[in-house]
């Protein structure tokens, strides 16, 4: 049997609007590794944006930028029609807010990882990921490692490819809490319905031990070539989010310390 992979468990997180709150941030913020912190284009502004930095310094969790196609309205889960230098910009400008929070606080910026939709878009487009992975070049002095800013995305699609080709520190992603067609495709909703806990034990089960991705169909597909690490995904708009992430996270941990990560 292989190895277990190594594994963090990481959250959106900031995704609430003025006086409007989505998700447990405080909550999932004591369970989680890594949070990707929302820009303002899907969700948050200036005064959600600096508490998120705030709440994630005060639990040691490592800080990514969440960028997201400008839609407020459809909360960055639409599709657009969008050109690679468009996107570029796009992602710059909500990345370099954010770098200035995180400035504030003396932290670095872990990863960008792309919200939404236009996750959908820039993995299944060369052109578009090539785009969005560059912008970590930019934001490299922000960086705690020397390697740089990291990507986060799905594996074995144009998000890894284009890590690869530019030399930017790849994270792999899984989600524990949607669901995978029987190709292997990320099914991103606009809502995301509830998730009996056991299901998700399962399907992380499946992950860390043997490498497995479950599908809507039943079927076990190998998560790719050249993983051996990978960061587990709870959404803070899952009902029961927090939940969610107290049980990937136990798993994690069990597996991490079976496996001598930790």
């Amino acid at each position: 049997m292989s190895k277990p992979l190594k594994a963090t468990v990481n959250c959106d997180m900031g995704e609430g609007f003025s006086l409007y709150t989505i998700g447990d941030d405080e909550g999932l913020m004591k369970t989680i590794h890594l949070a990707n912190v929302a820009c303002g284009f899907h969700a948050s502004d200036f005064s959600v944006m600096n508490k998120t930095v705030a709440l994630a310094k005060s639990n040691n969790v490592l800080v990514g930028a969440h960028p997201s196609l400008p839609d407020l309205q459809g909360f960055g889960r639409r599709e657009m029609a969008i050109e690679p230098d468009e996107l570029e910009s796009c992602f710059i400008y909500q990345v370099g807010a954010l770098d200035g929070f995180l400035k504030r606080y003396g932290l670095p910026m872990n990863h960008i990882k792309p919200h939404g939709s236009v996750y959908g878009q820039t993995a299944r487009s060369i052109d578009l990921a090539r785009a969005v992975v560059g912008v970590t070049k930019i934001f490299k002095s922000s960086a705690a490692s020397p390697q740089g800013v990291a990507f986060m995305g799905l594996a074995g699609t144009a998000h890894q490819q284009a890590a690869e080709e530019l030399g930017v520190p790849f994270i792999a992603e899984w989600f524990a809490d949607l669901d995978y067609n029987d190709e292997g495709k990320l099914l991103i909703t606009k809502k995301h319905d509830p998730v009996p806990i056991e299901v998700v034990r399962q399907r992380v089960t499946n992950l860390l031990r043997f490498h497995k991705v479950s599908t809507v169909g039943g079927k076990l597909l190998h998560i790719g070539a050249n993983v051996a690490e990978v960061s587990i995904c709870c959404h803070s708009d899952t009902p029961g989010a927090v939940e969610i992430a107290q049980a990937v996270k136990a798993l994690v941990d069990e597996s991490n310390r079976e496996a001598g990560y930790v």
